[in-house]
C-alpha cells in the first residue's frame, strides 16, 4: 500500500482518490478549505495554504507520504524538488509540475526549446508593458494570468476599449504570487481538442482518442468522444504531445490541448500534468479506462496494455445559477429518466454563480450521431438544476 498526499482536492482529485482507494491505497487530501470534494472520500484531510512552503513542509513531515499528486496550480512548486530528493515520488515529476504551473515556462519550453508551433505571445507585469505587448501581438488577442486555472482572469481584447478591463481581470484572476500576464495571438481555429497522453515507467507512451471540447471564457463547458480529426493531424498532435511530455519527464497522464485551424494546422495550446477537465468524459465508459484510472496506474508503475474507444460519450458541466453557502438541491430524478446517463455531483460546500458543481455524462454506441448526443447531454445538465425541464429524447 502506498501513502499518497494529494495537493488540491477538487473534482479531479476526488475521482483520482476513488481510483486509488479502489486499489487499496491510502490518501491524504489537502486543500485551502475544508470539506473539499476529494476530502469526502479520502482517508485523512489537511487544510493548508499550499503556497506556504513551511506549511507544505510540515504536512510532508507529518505524513511521510510515498507519493505526492498535484491537482492544482497554486502550490509552492519549488518545494517539490526537495521532496523528490528525499525519495518521495512526485507525479508526474517535480520538473513537470514546476514547469506547467506557470504559463511562461511551458510556453517557452514548447516554442523556444522544442521549436513547436504555438500562438505568438508576449509577457507583461506592468500596465505599460501590457499595452506595448498588445500592440506587438495585435488586436484581437487573448489575455491570461501566467498562473491560473478554470479560465480565471482570462479575457479577449477585440477593440482598444477592452485593454484596461483585460489587464485588471488578468491581474485580479491570477492564482498564487505570480503577478504576470501572457498576451497571445488570437488563433482562428476550426476546433479545439485535448489529447490525453499517458507516460509510463515501463511501457511506451499511450494516447487516448482525441477529445473535442468547448470552452467559454477559458473555462470548460462540454467535451465529447469520438472527435473527428484527420489522421495526419492526429499524428502531428501525438508527435507534439510526446515531445513535450518527454522533455518534462515523469509518469502519469497529461492533458495536452490543441487548436486545429481552418487551414488544417495543429497548434499546441496548453498542457496540464494531471487529469484534465475535458477528460471527465471518460467517466462515461467512452474508453476502456477512465483518465483517473490511467493516471493512477501510470503513477504506480502498473502496466497499461492499451487504450481504446468503447462508446461514444459526452460531458456537460452543471453550473450554479446562484450564490449559496450550502449545498444546492439537484433534480436527479429528471436526469435519471434518461437512459445511458450518469450524473456526478462534486460535493462542493459553497456555490458561486457559474461555479462547476457537477457534470452530466451520456453515452451510446460508437456510431451514434455525436451532435444529437451533445444536445441531449446539455439538456440533462440543465435539468439537474431545474433550469430546463424538457429533455430531448
Amino acid at each position: 500500500m502506498k501513502k499518497i498526499l494529494l495537493l488540491g482536492s477538487g473534482e479531479l482529485g476526488k475521482e483520482f482518490t476513488i481510483a486509488a482507494k479502489r486499489a487499496g491505497q491510502y490518501v491524504i487530501a489537502c486543500d485551502h478549505y475544508n470539506n473539499a470534494p476529494a476530502m469526502q472520500v479520502a482517508d485523512e484531510r489537511e487544510v493548508i495554504n499550499m503556497l506556504d512552503g513551511d506549511a507544505l513542509q510540515a504536512i510532508v513531515e507529518k505524513h511521510a507520504p510515498d507519493m505526492i499528486i498535484c491537482e492544482i496550480e497554486a502550490i509552492r512548486t519549488e518545494k517539490l524538488f526537495d521532496f523528490e530528493a528525499q525519495g518521495i515520488q512526485v507525479v508526474p515529476s517535480a520538473k513537470a509540475v514546476n514547469y506547467t504551473m506557470n504559463r511562461r515556462a511551458i510556453r517557452d519550453l514548447a516554442s523556444q526549446k522544442l521549436g513547436l508551433r504555438t500562438a505568438k505571445y508576449r509577457y507583461a507585469s506592468t500596465y505599460d508593458e501590457f499595452t506595448v505587448a498588445v500592440n506587438e501581438i495585435g488586436i484581437p488577442c487573448v489575455v491570461k494570468p501566467l498562473m491560473s486555472s478554470s479560465g480565471h482572469g482570462q479575457s479577449y481584447i477585440h477593440e482598444k476599449n477592452d485593454i484596461d478591463p483585460a489587464f485588471h481581470a488578468a491581474m485580479e484572476g491570477a492564482r498564487g504570487d505570480v503577478k504576470e500576464i501572457i498576451i497571445e495571438e488570437f488563433i482562428h481555429f476550426d476546433r479545439e481538442f485535448t489529447l490525453l497522453t499517458v507516460t509510463q515507467k515501463n511501457g511506451k507512451t499511450l494516447f487516448c482518442p482525441p477529445i473535442g471540447h468547448v470552452q467559454k471564457g477559458g473555462d470548460f463547458r462540454e467535451s465529447w468522444l469520438p472527435f473527428a480529426l484527420p489522421e495526419t493531424a492526429l499524428k502531428e498532435a501525438q508527435h507534439i504531445a510526446k515531445e513535450v511530455t518527454s522533455a518534462l519527464t515523469g509518469y502519469g497522464i497529461w492533458g495536452v490541448e490543441f487548436f486545429y485551424t481552418t487551414d488544417g494546422e495543429v497548434i499546441f495550446s496548453e498542457l496540464s500534468p494531471r487529469p484534465h477537465d475535458t477528460g471527465m468524459v471518460t467517466l462515461a465508459h467512452t474508453t476502456n479506462l477512465s483518465e483517473f484510472e490511467l493516471h493512477f496506474r501510470a503513477a504506480m508503475g502498473f502496466p497499461i496494455p492499451a487504450i481504446h474507444l468503447e462508446h461514444a460519450g459526452c460531458s456537460a458541466v452543471i453550473l450554479s445559477p446562484i450564490e449559496s453557502d450550502k449545498q444546492l438541491d439537484y433534480n436527479l430524478t429528471a436526469a435519471y429518466e434518461e437512459d445511458k446517463t450518469y450524473i456526478r455531483i462534486f460535493g462542493k460546500p459553497v456555490a458561486h454563480v457559474g461555479r462547476r458543481m457537477g457534470i452530466a455524462l451520456c453515452y451510446d454506441d460508437i456510431d451514434t450521431d455525436i451532435d444529437k448526443l451533445r444536445e441531449r447531454t446539455k439538456a440533462v445538465a440543465q435539468a439537474v438544476l431545474g433550469t430546463d425541464p424538457y429533455m430531448k429524447k
